[in-house]
């Protein structure tokens, strides 16, 4: 017994984000799923993707000078996607955690399928002072059809949502897609056509 627990330190001690000393599925309880199914039906959830969906239309038509402090936009050729930084003063750490479930929901509509949904915990040493922790993930991937052409459709190719979150407090959430470069593959949907999709006022 004591050498397990000597162990767990030692991982624990030794632990970083690609090595984290715990890993596990994510799962919500009962009271959790509750919750958000309530939050789903109130303004806060439409101000929210009401919110998201100017400051992406600010960015398309003006770049970052004109979105919110934040928010930052991905816009590389392989990957597109968005970062929301947590702030006490205007965020809502209940919004935070039912937004990143609220993305799962809508891209699994879109004829995608749940690859990952999970939990790692690590230590963290920034600026001399030691943090633990933990990012919630949900990682994505089409349900590939085949084409006409017999290539592969990979709508807007794999898509990772993350929720870092340190010492118990929400840092930010990350939405990203990243398409394939290969011939065996058809051109990835917009992320434009995503972003609308995912943003759609659902009841």
């Amino acid at each position: 017994m004591w050498k397990y627990v000597k162990d767990l330190f030692k991982e624990e001690a030794e632990s970083n984000k690609l090595k984290p000393f715990i890993q596990e599925p994510l799962e919500r309880s009962e009271g959790e799923e509750e919750d958000y199914e309530l939050w789903k039906k109130t303004l806060s959830k439409r101000r929210l993707l009401d919110w998201l969906n100017t400051q992406y239309a600010s960015f398309i038509l003006s770049g970052e000078s004109e979105i919110d402090r934040t928010i930052d936009f991905l816009n590389i050729p392989s990957s597109k996607g968005f970062v929301i930084h947590y702030d006490r003063q205007l965020h809502n750490h209940k919004d935070f955690l039912h937004l990143f479930d609220y993305l799962k929901e809508r891209v699994l509509t879109m004829n995608y399928k749940k690859y990952m949904s999970d939990v790692r915990t690590y230590n963290q040493t920034r600026n001399n002072q030691n943090y633990v922790e933990s990012i919630q993930r949900h990682y994505l991937k089409p349900r590939f059809v085949v084409k006409a052409d017999n290539t592969f459709d990979q709508l807007y190719g794999n898509i990772k949502i993350e929720l870092l979150i340190r010492n118990d407090v929400i840092k930010n959430l990350q939405f990203s897609a990243t398409h394939y470069n290969d011939r065996n593959f058809a051109a990835a949907d917009t992320f434009n056509d995503l972003m609308r999709e995912l943003l759609k006022i659902v009841d």
